[in-house]
């Protein structure tokens, strides 16, 4: 695919970037697109590998090697390279229902999987996929498409995360009336009051729910099921029932001083923020403020750079990331050999900008939180920490403190973005479904059914907390299962 000899011509490029100084300032995504004949060179470095692991979307070592959607890379680089662009995109979308969403949010296994990358920097995978959606979108291409004919069938979701809307859009392509419940005030789940707007311009995510909107699915935002419409109900009203609730189980931290004022979920933060920007431009007030604060970011995860982004883009006076993990190496290790994702140190777009605003990348490796302090009136003050050594024991890497490595860090305000530990338990016991011993709802990969007949579970729900490209794949597969279920066949 591509040129035959373009991986030894032609040097890997990215997308350039609006300065950390200059961003800082706005909400808005900040990657400059690249030209297309950059971009045509770029899949011009697609090389004959006889076996693309870009999109063999597997699991090596616990971790994600190649597209889970087996996306037709070769085949889209290709034609990119030949300027074949309206071709890329039926390409794209034969296997992704919204590269919009995973051209910019998803850490991109299929560069880790790339061949090229084996001796050399992999091909620009991920840039190439934003380009294509993009264009499709500007130039027109992507226009509603309503189903021609009608199951007779209805389907409900519950959640309108990324397994939720792609399970939807499968559905509904299929010719089942689909209706999405939402208890949030906007439709998209993560999408829209997970990440950031600077990362994913809430907008791309309105235009895609906008469209599916169009070509038939509903949407039916501000209702809890369980809550605000019982799940009896729910399985009374329609023929099946698909659960894409997410993992939104914030985990804790069970330290001394974790009840005073100022330490906050992580997620608590970022949703108030998008969401008052949505509604006022930050004009209403209604959410955790950083300005003039000093905030502690514990956790290195990517929602915790969302924080400090965050944080930066609020005026906060300074900010630092606890992380207990080692700093990575800059290459892989010979215990990390390809195709496995390279766990390698990088630099994400929140380092960047507290690099430049302060001079120095806010991260402390093999650093734990001991406790919170406070004052008089219960608000938080300081985190004390502590460096730790991660060590060998019983055949277990454990972290062991290390003694007069004390230290407190001023805090106002003390993030909490330590992952989450499965999905919420409340409408898994109201509908009875067995669970595993993570909370997850049991339901096996490929058949995706509960112990209750009619309802299905997918994404993150079921498997635990993992990619936004994860959950399309697994909203998609329990489309086919459901298909199945209603109509004894699947629809072609």
């Amino acid at each position: 695919m591509g040129k035959a000899t373009g991986f030894l011509e032609y040097r890997r490029e990215v997308p350039g970037e609006i300065r950390p100084q200059e961003r800082i300032d706005t909400w808005e995504e900040f990657t400059v697109p690249m030209a297309e004949e950059k971009l045509r060179t770029q899949g011009a470095r697609c090389m004959d590998c006889g076996t693309p692991f870009c999109h063999a979307g597997r699991l090596l070592s616990g971790m994600a090697s190649g597209c889970p959607l087996h996306n037709l890379i070769p085949e889209w680089n290709d034609l990119v390279y030949r300027g074949s662009w309206k071709e890329a995109l039926k390409r794209l979308h034969k296997t992704s229902n919204f590269p919009e969403f995973t051209s910019r949010v998803c850490p991109a296994p299929c560069e880790g999987a790339c061949t090229v990358g084996k001796s050399g920097q992999p091909v620009t995978i991920k840039s190439i996929e934003r380009a294509i959606i993009d264009r499709g979108f500007a130039e027109g291409w992507i226009q509603p498409r309503v189903p021609a004919a009608s199951t007779g069938k209805k389907v409900a979701i519950v959640g309108s995360g990324p397994a939720g809307l792609a399970c939807a859009d499968q559905l509904n392509k299929a010719g089942h009336a689909v209706t999405v419940y939402e208890r949030a005030d906007r439709i998209g789940g993560l999408l829209m009051y997970g990440i950031p707007n600077m990362k994913l311009d809430k907008q791309i995510v309105q235009r895609r729910v906008d469209l599916l909107a169009a070509e038939g699915i509903r949407f039916i935002p501000g209702v809890e099921i369980g809550k605000d419409l019982s799940a009896d109900r729910l399985r009374a009203e329609f023929d099946a029932v698909v659960l894409c609730c997410g993992a939104t189980q914030a985990r804790e931290l069970h330290i001394e001083g974790r009840e005073l004022g100022g330490v906050h979920q992580a997620m608590e933060f970022l949703s108030q923020n998008t969401r008052s920007l949505l509604d006022s431009g930050h004009q209403d007030g209604r959410f955790l403020s950083a300005k003039d604060k000093h905030v502690v970011v514990i956790g290195g995860g990517d929602t915790g750079t969302d924080c400090v982004a965050t944080a930066i883009r609020q005026g906060c006076r300074s900010v630092t990331q606890l992380e207990i993990m080692p700093q990575l190496p800059q290459s892989r290790r010979p215990d990390n050999p390809w195709p496995e994702w390279p766990k390698v140190q990088k630099i994400d777009y929140g380092q960047a900008e507290a690099a430049e605003l302060f001079g120095q990348d806010p991260r402390r490796f093999e650093t734990s939180s001991k406790s919170l302090l406070g004052n008089e009136q219960g608000q938080v003050t300081g985190v004390q920490t502590v460096r730790v050594e991660w060590k060998e024991i019983d055949g277990r890497r454990v972290p062991v403190e290390t003694p007069g490595s004390e230290q407190v860090l001023p805090a106002d305000l003390v993030l909490l973005a330590l992952g989450f530990v499965g999905p919420e338990l409340a409408l898994s016991e109201q509908l009875g479904l067995d669970q595993d011993e993570r909370s997850n709802v049991k339901a096996e990969l490929g058949d995706f059914r509960t112990n209750v007949e009619g309802i299905f579970a997918a994404g993150d729900m079921r498997r635990g907390q993992s990619l936004v490209v994860w959950a399309m794949h697994e909203g998609r597969l329990a489309a086919r299962e459901v298909d199945r279920y209603l109509m004894g066949r699947v629809n072609p």
